[in-house]
């Protein structure tokens, strides 16, 4: 009786231990990232009141006759499933499609999260709720590339983040229409072509569009001598900005079928000028080497002439730029941080690593939703992983909600009550059972 009396008081305890576990899930249920507990059981050592016998001649084998001793916690395992997402449209929420874990540190050292609820702080420090800083790898500022190395917190209004660096003219496209009874076209037809000089100081240069004297399908292209001026239109001195030598004028040739530029050269540099314009009247900045001036896109049809030339190639690159400051920011689906300026330039500012373990179940609750490593979780190697490394990504604008499901634990909770409730009745039969033994005496 004694035995069933602490059994039930075994059954006692450890029913409301599974109690309390399912009592916190439901109380996170709507917390950001919170990962629910689960409670199994084990039964404790039996008692052996006799061993089993093999079989003989005469008699049959016996089995061993044993009395258990109560039941025990076995484990509280932390279920690491992914929860459902919350769109929240902040564009600094984040969540994780996949494995992984946000890598926040502070004083303490590395913490590990799910919940991407982050924020800047006063000082550009993206951090989460508790201000602990959120971690990731740096930019190479002579490449621009991501340096894949010790993480370190992500400053995203660092003083070299709020600014982008001027940039120099490299390509020019004109494009558009001339038509070919244009009478502009006798004396040449002059456009402005837009360039900017390595400090960022914007200019324009006369290009000159004429009449070819010999063929009605051919035109000649020319950057006119000391052409240089500001953006006020004012010509800049006596300097003199020519091309190299051979290029003065391009006779460029139109198919007669089709009203488009004919190429003979597999490069197409026969649809190409070139300027070479050297040091600039700013006394400090320079052109380092002559502008590409394509206009391949050139059309001869029946229609008005409406060419212009604009910076860049057909790809929009090398199209040069003032400095520029920075305007918003947003976080790519593989962590990287790409800010935009007011010089319609972008580049990367960093990019959020994430940490993933051989054993995330092995991992500690630390309170704050945030998780640190054991002896049965695996390390740290203080680098992390890029999210897209296995097919994971970031969704940005969303959170992850708790994955505790309302329905499971509402039945445990029936079902630790139920077993609670039974343990209470073996000790109350048990000790029913002892008062009768007693009265025996009477």
């Amino acid at each position: 009786m004694l035995r069933s009396m602490y059994s039930g008081v075994s059954g006692l305890r450890i029913h409301q231990t599974r109690m309390d576990v399912i009592g916190n899930n439901i109380a996170n249920v709507n917390t950001t990232g919170f990962k629910s507990g689960r409670v199994t059981f084990n039964e404790i050592f039996s008692q052996t009141l006799q061993g089993a016998s093999g079989a003989s001649e005469n008699i049959g084998g016996r089995n061993p006759m044993q009395v258990g001793l109560g039941a025990n916690i076995s484990s509280i395992d932390t279920l690491m499933t992914e929860g459902a997402a919350q769109r929240t449209d902040n564009p600094l929420d984040m969540k994780i499609e996949g494995e992984g874990f946000f890598i926040v540190s502070d004083a303490g050292g590395f913490k590990f999260t799910r919940a991407g609820a982050f924020r800047l702080d006063e000082v550009g420090n993206l951090c989460n709720p508790e201000g602990l800083n959120v971690m990731g790898w740096g930019v190479d500022p002579n490449t621009g590339n991501i340096i894949k190395d010790k993480v370190n917190k992500i400053k995203i209004l660092s003083a070299e983040n709020m600014y982008s660096e001027p940039s120099m003219t490299k390509n020019i496209t004109v494009s558009g229409n001339i038509k070919k009874n244009d009478p502009e076209l006798a004396d040449g037809l002059t456009i402005q072509l837009p360039i900017y000089d390595s400090l960022g100081y914007k200019y324009n240069v006369d290009f000159m569009v004429k009449k070819n004297a010999k063929s009605e399908n051919q035109l000649d292209l020319t950057i006119m001598d000391n052409s240089l001026k500001d953006i006020n239109g004012v010509k800049i001195g006596s300097t003199s900005n020519k091309l190299p030598d051979g290029d003065i004028p391009k006779t460029i040739t139109f198919d007669t079928n089709t009203g488009k530029v004919v190429s003979a050269a597999a490069d197409g540099s026969d649809t190409q000028l070139k300027i070479a314009l050297g040091s600039t009247p700013t006394g400090f900045s320079e052109f380092s080497q002559p502008i590409i001036v394509d206009f391949a896109g050139l059309t001869l049809f029946n229609e008005d002439t409406t060419i212009e030339g604009f910076g860049g190639d057909e790809d929009g690159l090398g199209a040069g730029a003032p400095a520029g400051e920075l305007t918003d920011y947003e976080i790519g689906t593989d962590g990287k941080i790409l800010g935009k300026y007011s010089n319609d330039k972008t580049k990367i500012l960093g990019q959020i690593s994430i940490a993933k373990f051989k054993n995330p179940a092995g991992l500690q609750k630390v309170g704050n939703n945030l998780f640190q490593v054991t002896n049965n979780s695996g390390e740290f190697n203080g680098i992390g992983t890029d999210v897209t490394a296995d097919g994971g990504s970031l969704n940005g604008g969303v959170l992850e909600m708790s994955n505790v499901d309302l329905s499971r634990e509402f039945t445990d909770m029936i079902t630790t009550q139920r077993g609670f409730q039974a343990n209470s009745r073996i000790i109350t039969a048990s000790d029913e059972m002892l008062q009768e033994l007693v009265n025996l005496k009477r």
